[in-house]
């Protein structure tokens, strides 16, 4: 995955809120949008006419105010759609009733954090100058995280706007290097509360540590999974990464391997899964394969409901198989199967496309393993893109990870991350890999992949 060496850009390990809503929920659900001062979004006039105003207004249990979420992403009253005038991307453009088109200014992702996403724009909908009057106008706005773009909306599935299954969606936030962010500022930006931590390496034989030299306990680590519970959410500690001294390598059997794991999930009680990130000269050895299989088999027996992950790399259409073939032929089922699907080789490639190519490589590889149909593969998988310019210039964008957004929702992935939160900023003159490369926003990549309800 990735790769702590301040002189290398790193490389993306797998574990929301501009998508596309392409899964399709078990049913439609109506019900009134609640903002501002509990006011209610509503369509001035209870007028369906194309072009009318959509507003906020006094909760009062009309027609005009009951919202339909579809399973195409929509948001209708009175038949039509919501919409965003003149197919604007533009902070200000305002909202409106509108004849369904299917259009990209139609479609709507209700986020964890209670943000409502047009993706086309990557924008928020937002009450215009934070006014609660009667009659104020709706709009898009950059995603701010204020009072006056936090909405209540029926669920798709009726099961509330919260994913249903939030630690699915984990960035990886690495305190090595690279001006480590807050979480709990990405946290009350996008809602994600979970949190993939790299990387738990060897500080020589066997050994857990972070970074192979940190301690588990007492440190920066620790302070940041204390931070991540406060905020109601859990961190997913992740072994290995593409350098450094290894577990999987530097132990000398299975059980001193799955010893030195358990220690890991003894020292932060509570735990709720842990991520194997296999690659490089680990992937490479069978003997690493078995031993780490063993180890796993171990862990899972002596941990009920811990969920354990495995992340490895791949190329364009689908991954290396012979681990996924050694864990199915030694009994071992894992929680997901996440790949890396970045680092290609060459710029000027569509990234979103090539990452659901790699992926359906992926699921043909479970089936084949574990005789799975197509819905168990994909629902025992998971994708660890990179966000940004990748170590072999490849670009990905913010609208590729919409794209695997719309792969994950279709396909209700177990997992979907990547590397890294660090670099989920704009390049302002930081550190090594403290940001993307590309013209973006403070956590653009991070609101989309909120969007995931699993």
């Amino acid at each position: 995955m990735a790769r702590p060496l301040p002189t290398a850009v790193a490389l993306a390990a797998l574990s929301l809120s501009a998508g596309l809503l392409a899964a399709s929920p078990a049913q439609a659900a109506t019900g009134a949008i609640t903002g501002l001062a509990g006011k209610c979004l509503d369509v001035a006039g209870a007028n369906s006419a194309d072009g009318t105003a959509v507003q906020l207004y006094d909760c009062n249990g009309t027609a005009a105010q009951q919202w339909t979420r579809g399973s195409d992403g929509t948001l209708r009253a009175l038949g039509k759609c919501l919409d965003v005038t003149g197919n604007s991307t533009a902070d200000g453009a305002k909202l409106q009733l509108w004849t369904c088109t299917g259009g990209a200014n139609q479609q709507w992702t209700v986020s964890s954090a209670n943000d409502i996403v047009n993706p086309q724009a990557n924008k928020c909908m937002d009450v215009t100058d934070n006014n609660s009057a009667n009659g104020t106008r709706i709009q898009i706005w950059t995603c701010a995280g204020t009072a006056n773009q936090k909405w209540t909306a029926p669920a798709a599935d009726g099961g509330g706007t919260t994913p249903s299954s939030p630690m699915a969606v984990a960035p990886y936030l690495y305190n090595g290097w690279g001006d480590p962010p807050s979480p709990t500022t990405i946290t009350n930006a996008t809602g994600v509360k979970y949190y993939t931590l790299a990387f738990v390496l060897s500080n020589g034989y066997c050994n857990p540590q972070w970074d192979g030299s940190r301690a588990l306990t007492g440190g920066v680590d620790q302070s940041t999974i204390n931070t991540v519970r406060a905020n109601g959410g859990d961190v997913i500690p992740s072994f290995g990464g593409y350098s450094g001294n290894k577990l999987e390598s530097s132990c000398s059997s299975a059980s001193e391997l799955a010893a030195a794991y358990q220690k890991v999930i003894n020292a932060y009680g509570g735990l709720k899964a842990i991520d194997i990130d296999l690659e490089a000269d680990a992937y490479s050895s069978g003997t690493v394969q078995q031993r780490v299989v063993d180890a796993l088999k171990t862990v899972k027996a002596n941990n009920s409901g811990l969920k354990v992950y495995i992340t490895i790399g791949t190329g364009q259409s689908g991954p290396d198989t012979s681990l996924i073939n050694r864990a199915a032929s030694s009994g071992l089922t894992v929680d997901a199967w996440a790949i890396m699907p970045f680092d290609f080789g060459g710029a000027g490639q569509n990234m979103g496309n090539l990452t659901t190519q790699a992926a359906e490589g992926l699921k043909n590889a479970l089936k084949n393993a574990y005789h799975y149909s197509d819905d168990q593969a994909y629902r025992d998988m998971g994708i660890s893109s990179m966000n940004g310019i990748t170590d072999n210039n490849e670009t990905v964008t913010v609208n590729d990870f919409r794209t695997i957004l719309a792969y994950a929702q279709q396909h209700h992935l177990a997992r979907l991350t990547f590397w890294s939160a660090n670099r989920d900023r704009p390049c302002t003159g930081g550190s090594a890999d403290s940001c993307s490369g590309v013209s973006q926003s403070n956590w653009d990549y991070t609101r989309v992949f909120a969007g995931y309800t699993g």
